[in-house]
């Protein structure tokens, strides 16, 4: 294939890829609130981080010896399709009526199949830039900014609907998730290595990077990456249903914030594909602690402004600014770890060193944070369709990135250059 057209289906794969996700990682809290399981929100955004503590791995493993990536990255989306169309059809079938059962086991499953294909989609577009002699470094971030655009879109699409309040985001899911799958069989063909290198069970999951936690500093930086982790899913998971519940107030009823809630928060990752051209300049001036604790103030200011704003005029303003220190507060801290991580370890340790990054934030952090969040939020809000109780979540939220800030600028030393 000539390389425009490589980078092309490269940059389709990286739109459906984050379409899927988008159509209901931001609005699933707002349709489960509704259906009165807002008690249990926690549980949908921490099984996510459960199921990316050992799937990613066994399905990589799988990949590497037995099945072509793209392949694989066709049964993945085919099984997280089914699953996530059964899951809207238990909400289609039993109405008001349903249970936390009828949704979050079939949910699992469909998520525990979506999560490699994080890592997938990204093995295959190595793969394929790699054959067409691209230069990954130079032309994959091009193409995974498109991810994004795709998760945007798939968002507004929801909005747009009226989706984002039932089960229909699922099916909106479901049907990203197909075109997906038919799409990765026409993609090149990934190689398979069924002999070679042979690793221990421990290296094949990346177990063997657990050795870092024998040096102080990176010691130190993967557990205030876990600490830090915690936040991560916390407004994706409550910050829709946070602002619906203005609707229950005659002055917020019928604002553009309450009745287009996906639509404002979609300015969160305009601002993200924005914020990552910002990360070579910063990380040169300031270095990587800097860079992390501006990450750190940024999660702060992202609660902070939740706590303290409204849907009205000027009110709604704080949301904005909400979401625009959103870029700052998740590729600060995401992509300049994830550049430490690569500077820091030996070029064997790499792949496995990563994987532990994602581990202690996106696994064990983000499962952590959502079930404590989850506990905050319930003891806040006897009813989530309530304000009055929203605001201390959203200052306890802010004030746990403060002393996780504070405990960083004095224990993690940067290394002299």
């Amino acid at each position: 294939m000539q390389n425009s057209h490589v980078k092309t289906r490269l940059i389709v794969l990286s739109f459906l890829q984050f379409a899927i996700w988008g159509a209901y990682l931001t609005s699933m809290g707002r349709y489960l609130g509704g259906a009165g399981l807002g008690t249990s929100v926690g549980w949908f955004y921490a099984v996510q981080g459960v199921v990316s503590i050992f799937m990613p791995a066994i399905i990589g493993i799988i990949a590497d010896r037995w099945v072509p990536a793209q392949r694989m990255l066709a049964f993945c989306h085919v099984m997280a399709a089914v699953f996530m169309g059964i899951t809207g059809y238990m909400g289609m079938t039993k109405g008001a009526a349903v249970a936390f059962d009828d949704l979050f086991w079939t949910y699992t499953v469909a998520v525990a199949f979506y999560m490699p294909t994080l890592a997938l989609s990204n093995s295959v577009s190595y793969t394929a830039l790699n054959k067409a002699g691209l230069d990954t470094v130079k032309a994959f971030p091009p193409i995974r900014v498109f991810g994004t655009v795709g998760f945007i879109v798939s968002m507004l699409l929801v909005d747009y609907t009226g989706f984002q309040n039932n089960y229909n985001q699922f099916f909106a899911s479901a049907a990203w998730g197909v075109v997906l799958a038919v799409y990765s069989l026409t993609l090149p063909m990934c190689p398979v290595n069924k002999g070679g290198e042979k690793k221990s069970l421990a290296a094949a999951f990346g177990l063997d990077a657990f050795k870092l936690f024998s040096k102080k500093r990176m010691a130190i930086f993967f557990i205030f990456s876990m600490l830090l982790g915690a936040a991560l899913q916390v407004s994706n998971g409550y910050a829709n249903m946070f602002i619906e519940s203005f609707g229950g107030m005659q002055e917020y009823a019928g604002t553009f914030a309450v009745e287009h809630t996906n639509m404002l928060i979609s300015l969160s990752q305009m601002s993200e594909t924005l914020c990552i051209l910002l990360i070579p300049f910063f990380l040169s001036r300031f270095g990587i602690k800097n860079v992390m604790l501006i990450a750190m103030l940024a999660w702060v200011l992202r609660f902070g402004f939740f706590a303290v704003g409204d849907p009205g005029v000027p009110g709604v303003f704080l949301f904005v600014l909400s979401m625009i220190v959103y870029g700052v507060a998740f590729d600060f801290f995401n992509i300049s770890g994830s550049l430490f991580v690569d500077k820091e370890v030996p070029e064997s340790m790499r792949s496995s060193a990563q994987g532990l990054f994602m581990l202690m934030t996106n696994g064990l952090g983000a499962s952590i944070g959502v079930i404590a969040a989850q506990e905050v939020v319930n003891h806040y809000t006897a009813n989530f369709t309530d304000f009055a109780g929203w605001p201390n979540a959203w200052y306890i939220f802010a004030g746990y990135a403060l002393v996780i800030a504070v405990l960083f600028a004095i224990v993690f030393k940067e290394k002299k250059a």
